[in-house]
């Protein structure tokens, strides 16, 4: 008796991507199939990068969500399954970031309150919340390929492989990207550093 094929290592790249073909064609059995395929990986990302395992648990929702809606735009020859999710999963857990950060500048009265019973000044969080609105600024005159890359490290705290593994580029492209943007930051923000001492 013969014993059964063993499958070839990109066997599993080839399932995801058909569980993808048969979401896009509205299959509620193949996104279950592609969640129990792959949830454990992207939730393991989520909460690496929110550090929460409620919100983690959220975004995985939201990942799955538009993976629903967006199934049709998936295309193998731009990258595989895997980082199709990655990709998407890294990108609604930096929009939840950002909310979680505006929702905190809301609480501003409230932090200068923190500060004050800590002895520390008026004046020290007032220079900590514009030398962070200049970050933000100067931030969103990047290219985006640029922004990308540093939002990812910084806020994700992803090391340049795992950027270039989520973003399906070579490790050269994404050190490139970092270096350039980081050189943009400086030259940007060094007028502003000197207005403020």
């Amino acid at each position: 008796m013969s014993s059964p094929p063993t499958r070839p290592p990109n066997d599993a790249e080839s399932l995801q991507a058909e569980m993808i073909r048969g979401v896009a064609e509205g299959d509620n059995q193949a996104l279950a199939s592609l969640y129990d395929a792959t949830s454990r990986t992207l939730y393991g990302l989520l909460l690496r990068i929110l550090s929460d395992p409620s919100a983690a648990e959220e975004v995985l929702l939201d990942v799955y969500a538009q993976v629903w809606r967006q199934a049709k735009s998936y295309s193998a020859e731009r990258g595989k399954p895997l980082a199709w999710l990655t990709t998407i999963a890294r990108s609604r857990a930096i929009d939840r970031l950002r909310r979680g950060r505006q929702e905190h500048l809301l609480n501003v009265p409230l932090e200068e309150a923190t500060r004050a019973a800590r002895g520390e000044s008026v004046e020290e969080g007032v220079l900590a919340g514009e030398v962070g609105a200049v970050v933000r600024a100067a931030l969103d005159t990047l290219a985006p390929e640029q922004r990308d890359v540093i939002e990812l490290a910084y806020y994700g705290g992803m090391s340049h492989s795992e950027i270039a593994a989520s973003r399906n580029l070579p490790l050269g492209t994404v050190k490139t990207r970092t270096r350039l943007g980081m050189m943009r930051l400086r030259e940007m923000l060094k007028p502003a550093w000197e207005g403020m001492l």
